[in-house]
């Protein structure tokens, strides 16, 4: 192997360490809160819409990072754009370790969300520009650790409090600092590499006025919302929904979600290569039908098929990755820009998609009767309903996609 090969290899190398070492932070920070609440309530002795409020900041934090990350990718590159959020990220850990009054902690945690948002357009960016060859797999791939870590971050934050450290707990400050602090690995993985489209003159970009005349972003935002939507929601109304509606104990309802989260993982791990023997668009139709007719299904053959709510979660799964692999294809030279527009409209559309939920549920209570069974039933399925409808959405503005891209011989 001749010199020049072996220093691409290495740089290749440092590039996967950045991006796969990254998602697998990203996922531990965005989901070690769970063990760790109640003792940040009782610590400051919040209420539960103070802790709303906290819990608020993620969804602010990521929006405003949307506001100003990519005018930095351009203006400073994605190596320190990345090296950047990786060090806030290390810094509110600190923070919040030294926090002991409430506004410092929830300045601190603000931080936390501000850097969480760069990060996640940043990884996004760097996969759109690194995986030239087999986007859809290697974008699935990359997802697949962060919902590998997603899912071991709660029993890993657990873990953490309880250690001893020189005769002291960690308890929920120290495991923020010490969960925080793996993002010093991704930082020197980042370092020691150099990252493609850094040097592309502004001249040479498209601008973003430019990028929102094609309908086919339009459309990726419509896919990309309703998608997220429908697989952020699971999260959320899953064990609920088989609690009340089958009186299922929590330990069997939260079963259900991790058998939905193994699904979900194994899904962009096993089926990743398929988006890119089918093309993008095709994979997203595929993908979100079968998601949407395993929802329905769940629901219309009540508990028996309830294990089709844990299949729905391998067609989800490959949503976001094939988005962020078709706007990789679709806009090479400009894919930061595109990206931080479409997950930007996808932070708004899935707050607004769970309010819906929420309000669909309350209505449809009211129709049968609020205090009913059969009224807090036929709530909770047509709130479940709505998350079936959106993955339904998603393919049919796929096959909308589909056809237009077709017409134009542009199909990715």
């Amino acid at each position: 192997m001749n010199p020049q090969t072996r220093k691409s290899r290495h740089m290749y190398m440092m590039q996967l360490a950045t991006i796969f070492i990254g998602f697998i932070v990203f996922g531990i920070s965005e989901n070690i809160k769970g063990p760790a609440i109640p003792r940040i309530q009782f610590d400051f002795n919040l209420d539960e819409q103070q802790l709303g409020t906290l819990l608020s900041l993620n969804a602010l934090g990521y929006l405003i990072a949307c506001s100003f990350t990519a005018v930095l990718v351009r203006k400073w590159g994605i190596k320190a754009v990345s090296i950047i959020s990786f060090a806030s990220m290390i810094i509110s850990g600190v923070f919040i370790y030294l926090s002991h009054t409430y506004p410092f902690f929830a300045s601190s945690y603000f931080l936390m969300y501000i850097g969480n948002g760069m990060l996640e357009i940043a990884l996004a960016i760097l996969g759109a520009r690194i995986f030239v060859k087999n986007t859809g797999t290697m974008m699935n791939l990359s997802h697949f650790f962060y919902g590998l870590s997603s899912t071991v971050a709660p029993l890993l934050a657990t873990g953490v409090m309880s250690l001893t450290v020189f005769g002291h707990t960690l308890d929920w400050r120290g495991m923020y600092l010490a969960m925080l602090s793996l993002c010093l690995l991704p930082i020197v993985a980042a370092l020691l590499s150099a990252f493609p489209g850094d040097d592309l003159q502004h001249e040479e970009r498209t601008s973003l006025k430019t990028l929102t005349r094609d309908p086919a972003l339009w459309m990726m935002v419509m896919i990309l919302s309703f998608g997220v939507v429908s697989e952020l929601a699971v999260g959320g109304w899953l064990v609920n929904f088989l609690e009340k509606a089958y009186s299922w104990s929590t330990v069997k309802a939260s079963s259900m979600l991790s058998a939905f989260f193994l699904t979900f993982s194994l899904g962009r791990l096993l089926l990743g290569p398929l988006t890119d023997r089918m093309g993008f668009v095709l994979s997203t139709i595929l993908f979100s039908a079968f998601s949407a007719i395993c929802t329905f299904a769940a629901i219309a053959g009540g508990e028996r098929l309830a294990f089709l709510f844990a299949a729905s979660g391998a067609g989800i799964a490959m949503i976001y990755p094939t988005v962020m692999a078709f706007i990789a294809r679709r806009y090479p030279k400009d894919s930061d820009t595109a990206i931080t527009f479409v997950v930007t409209l996808m932070g708004i559309g899935s707050v607004i998609g769970n309010y819906v939920i929420g309000w669909v549920i309350e209505g449809v209570k009211i129709v049968y009767g609020a205090t009913t069974e059969l009224g807090i039933l036929r709530g909770l399925q047509a709130g479940y309903g709505v998350i079936g409808l959106c993955a339904a959405i998603c393919a049919v503005s796929g096959m909308i996609l589909y056809g237009y891209l077709k017409k134009r011989q542009e199909l990715i």
